[in-house]
């Protein structure tokens, strides 16, 4: 009956067959578990492969504090223990990346491969006050669900900065939107946990974590990501011999929306997917 709590505390799905080689994918800041379904979709063939809205997220609970990322990884701990799961393979998004680097410091016994994707390494106090900033300038809750339409469709590119793409964060940010009770539109996540999230992310170190890595782990860096530079994922590889690096050509911080078949056949190439005894 633990175990059961555990799981009904996170919405989470399973794809791919039961046989198959298990891999976990964690979204990024403010995302949720659909966003990997495009490469999911592809790995299921084979794969066993598991995603869910991390805490805070999605329609996974949200509680009103304890979001750094050791809860996170705690988190992840939980589910795949409930689920028997003792060794897979482990990708992270963004914020997803730097909770999977934290579980892979905590649980390397569980980690069989780690793929950080775009990882923010120098995560600072700027960069929680551009997120605070980003949420406080989107006026929610709105009246209704056209009302919301409308200002993702025309204001937002005009009245809100961000460091992607206008159109595909304002398309990200709609989705992120739910109707509630009362006709009111408002974030899917909990507003005060992201600026949380955020704040803790100032306080990590992701380079200590990455210099004691302990299993084979793969960095992969969108071209015109302005999360990861370059210079930064030169310094990744040099830390430790167990990390590789890939660039994507034509992507920003969200490869795995940019270049989905790519970003999927780096992860088969990385794994041995079809090549697996």
């Amino acid at each position: 009956m633990q175990n059961m709590s555990v799981l009904d505390r996170f919405f989470y799905q399973i794809k791919g067959p039961v046989d198959g080689r298990k891999w976990v994918f964690l979204h990024g800041l403010m995302g949720f578990s659909a966003n990997w379904m495009k490469i999911v979709s592809e790995l299921q063939k084979s794969e066993n492969c598991l995603v869910f809205d991390q805490r805070g997220h999605g329609r996974s609970f949200q509680p009103e504090s304890g979001y750094t990322a050791q809860d996170y990884a705690s988190d992840l701990q939980e589910i795949t223990e409930a689920l028997s799961w003792n060794r897979f393979i482990l990708v992270g998004h963004s914020l997803g990346a730097r909770n999977a680097l934290t579980f892979a410091r905590l649980f390397p016994e569980k980690v069989e491969k780690l793929v950080l994707e775009d990882p923010a390494v120098n995560f600072s106090a700027e960069s929680s006050e551009y997120y605070e900033n980003l949420l406080t300038s989107i006026p929610t809750p709105f009246t209704n669900r056209d009302e919301a339409r409308s200002f993702f469709q025309t204001e937002f590119s005009q009245k809100v900065k961000t460091r992607e793409s206008g159109p595909m964060m304002a398309q990200f940010f709609y989705a992120n939107m739910i109707s509630l009770p009362n006709g009111t539109v408002d974030w899917r996540f909990s507003k005060k946990g992201i600026l949380e999230t955020v704040r803790d992310g100032a306080n990590q170190d992701p380079w200590t974590n990455l210099q004691a890595l302990s299993v084979p782990t793969l960095i992969i860096r969108g071209e015109r990501s302005s999360e990861l530079s370059r210079p930064n994922m030169q310094r990744i590889l040099v830390l430790n011999p167990l990390i590789q690096g890939v660039e994507i050509n034509d992507a920003g911080h969200w490869v795995h929306t940019d270049q989905p078949q790519v970003f999927t056949d780096v992860l088969k190439d990385f794994v041995g997917v079809g090549k697996r005894p």
